[in-house]
């Protein structure tokens, strides 16, 4: 089961984060996309200091995937350059790993 991963991406509505869930949960690219938000980032862009509300998506997927489920996430996000981050899952109950794998085929 190491081959599953958490991939993170944030966008600006609700509605966009919905949009992503869905056409990843649809196209079999996701078993879970977890939704949490508002939250506030301060950062750096085009040397300025911004600050921005966005909404999390914590995507539930594998490596194998990790490819499509980018090109996905850009295909929806009205930025040039979005977060898009997978942390591989060093760990966790073989059952939920499994259901992750069973999910994205």
């Amino acid at each position: 089961m190491a081959g599953c991963l958490q991939v993170i991406t944030t966008i600006d509505t609700r509605e966009h984060a919905d949009a992503i869930a869905l056409k990843l949960l649809q196209k079999q690219l996701a078993a879970c996309v977890q939704i949490e938000g508002p939250i506030s980032s301060s950062y750096r862009w085009n040397d300025e200091i911004k600050n921005s509300t966005w909404w999390r998506c914590i995507i539930k997927t594998t490596a194998e995937k990790y490819d499509e489920v980018e090109r996905t996430i850009r295909s929806f996000h009205p930025y040039e350059e979005p977060e898009i981050i997978g942390f591989p899952i060093a760990a966790g109950s073989f059952t939920y790993l499994k259901w992750i794998e069973d999910s994205v085929k």
